[in-house]
């Protein structure tokens, strides 16, 4: 029996993604996974663009809406739960679509991630009141002292990773480094990537007519709304941050517009960077509709 078929379609923020997967998955008659970190939180729809209630009514959307703000979630977790469904959706039917521009949610159900442990709620809450109280530079030296290896290669600017990284070695009295096997995992399906990519002109003035759109639909009052919980993770990201700066005054709202354009331009290249290095994807201009089916199709038959 020929093993079932998972589309990946990924892209950089602005791409086109969303549409195109609506019409793949029509196609295909099938249902469509999320792979956006953010869209997760139900809280977030009009800064992550999530899919509107029209788009989620011509297609089943897994993974779009689900958590709290508050909700402690991994791409760890992430790949435990899409594996799961993924089992159960592949009893029904061959060929699911997953589709997203949150490249480590991509890998986790491509390749599999290391087996980390979950970092338990008292070494996080422990862990949270140390950055608090003495700031990101120090935690990077206390990362230097107990784990060099991954000290050299990692985001010394990003607390998110710092923190975790020291979570585990607190709580496991070994290095994170000796958790992070990198090993592709073995999937029981196929994988089919398909890349969106338009020239950065394009994409640029794509990105910030998004932005404008967003304005005009609300983003302020929804930032608004999430504005007590600015400190949570989830809400660490482009489109919030902009905003929570301009009702902290420190920035006029015309400049954090701005800077919300700026910022989705500079994660748009970070992502086709690396997006760049999977040899495994083929890549088309979203307006070559006809050329991706078709080269689904020929994949299909291939397997």
């Amino acid at each position: 029996m020929n093993k079932p078929s998972l589309i990946v379609l990924i892209g950089p923020t602005g791409v086109g993604k969303t549409e195109l997967s609506l019409s793949i998955a029509e196609k295909y008659h099938t249902s469509i996974i999320s792979a956006d970190s953010r869209q997760l939180y139900g809280d977030l729809k009009i800064g992550t663009a999530a899919p509107t209630p029209e788009q989620l009514a011509r297609v089943t959307h897994y993974f779009v809406g689900t958590l709290k703000l508050t909700d402690y979630y991994s791409a760890a977790q992430y790949e435990a739960e899409v594996m799961k469904k993924l089992d159960e959706l592949f009893k029904v039917q061959n060929v699911v679509l997953l589709t997203g521009g949150s490249m480590m949610y991509v890998d986790a159900v491509c390749k599999g991630i290391d087996d980390i442990p979950t970092v338990d709620k008292e070494t996080r809450e422990m862990m949270m009141k140390r950055y608090e109280e003495k700031g990101l530079e120090q935690l990077c030296g206390e990362l230097k002292v107990l784990d060099p290896e991954y000290y050299a290669t990692v985001d010394l600017k990003n607390p998110k990773r710092v923190i975790h990284a020291l979570e585990i070695c607190y709580m496991t009295g070994k290095t994170y480094t000796s958790f992070r096997t990198q090993s592709k995992k073995e999937r029981p399906f196929n994988i089919i990537k398909i890349g969106l990519k338009r020239e950065r002109e394009e994409l640029y003035d794509r990105i910030n007519r998004r932005v404008d759109i967003m304005m005009e639909e609300g983003l302020l009052e929804e930032a608004k709304r999430v504005y007590p919980y600015k400190e949570l993770n989830s809400l660490n990201t482009v489109g919030y941050k902009e905003m929570f700066n301009y009702l902290d005054g420190i920035w006029d709202l015309p400049f954090a517009i701005e800077k919300i354009k700026q910022n989705s331009r500079i994660y748009s290249r970070k992502q086709m960077t690396w997006f760049k290095r999977d040899e495994e994807i083929t890549w088309f201009h979203p307006d070559e509709k006809d050329a991706i089916l078709s080269h689904i199709d020929a994949c299909l038959q291939k397997i």
